[in-house]
C-alpha cells in the first residue's frame, strides 16, 4: 500500500499540475480573455482594450520564458509575473497564478499559498479561475497543509457542475487519509473509480487506492 500511496504523491507533485494545465490552459486562458473583453464599453475602450490585452500578452510570453528551467531566471520571472499581476483582469489572474508557482518551485509554498489566497479572494477574477487558485494550492500544500483548512476550500470546487471537481475530489481523498478518516478516503476514491464522467487515468487510479484501502 505504502508504494501506491507514494506513486498518487509523485504523481500529483510531477504530473497533475502540467496535465492540468494542459488540459484546461486554453480554456481558463478563453475565459480569462473573455472576461477582460466583457469589461470594455464602447467601440474606442475596446479598441484600448484589445491594445492594452495584446502588450500584456506579449508581456506574459516574456515572463513565462523565464520560467524555463534551463535557461530562465525565476527572481526576473517573478518581477515580470508581478508586474502583470497588478495589471489585474485575464492576464493578470494568469499571471498571478504562474506567479504562485515560481514561489513554490523556488520553496517558498507559504508565498505561493498566499497568492493563491488572494486571487481565490478575488471577486473580479473569473470564477474559474478563483476556483482553479483553491485548486491548485491544495495541490501544493497535499503532504504539509493543513487537511481540514484546505478540505473546507476543496468543498466548493466537488460540486456536480464544478469542472475541477474530480481533482478536487482526489485531492480530498488524500488529505482524509492524512487525517486519519480511511473510511471517508475510501468512499472518495470508490466514488471515483465508478464515475464514468472522470479521466480514464484518474479513474484507474482511485480504483488502486481503493481496492489498497479496503484490503
Amino acid at each position: 500500500m505504502a508504494d501506491i500511496f507514494k506513486e498518487v504523491e509523485e504523481d500529483l507533485r510531477r504530473e497533475k499540475l502540467e496535465k492540468l494545465w494542459q488540459r484546461y490552459g486554453k480554456a481558463v486562458i478563453a475565459l480569462a480573455v473573455l472576461a477582460v473583453v466583457a469589461t470594455a464599453g464602447g467601440v474606442a475602450s475596446k479598441d484600448y482594450q484589445k491594445r492594452r490585452e495584446a502588450k500584456l500578452a506579449e508581456q506574459y510570453g516574456a515572463a513565462i520564458a523565464l520560467t524555463d528551467p534551463s535557461s530562465g531566471d525565476l527572481a526576473k520571472a517573478d518581477a515580470a509575473l508581478a508586474n502583470i499581476a497588478d495589471a489585474g483582469g485575464g492576464y493578470g489572474a494568469l499571471a498571478a497564478l504562474e506567479r504562485a508557482a515560481v514561489k513554490a518551485k523556488a520553496g517558498d509554498l507559504d508565498g505561493a499559498g498566499k497568492i493563491y489566497d488572494d486571487l481565490a479572494a478575488d471577486g473580479s477574477t473569473p470564477a474559474a479561475l478563483r476556483d482553479l487558485a483553491r485548486l491548485l494550492k491544495a495541490m501544493r500544500l497535499v503532504d504539509s497543509g493543513d487537511p481540514a483548512a484546505l478540505t473546507a476550500s476543496l468543498t466548493p470546487l466537488m460540486a456536480p457542475e464544478n469542472p475541477w471537481r474530480f481533482s478536487a475530489t482526489e485531492l480530498t481523498a488524500l488529505l482524509a487519509l492524512r487525517s486519519g478518516d480511511q473510511k471517508r478516503a475510501t468512499e472518495l476514491f470508490t466514488q471515483l473509480a465508478d464515475d464514468q464522467a472522470a479521466p480514464s487515468s484518474l479513474r484507474a487510479r482511485a480504483a488502486e487506492m481503493a481496492a489498497a484501502l479496503k484490503g
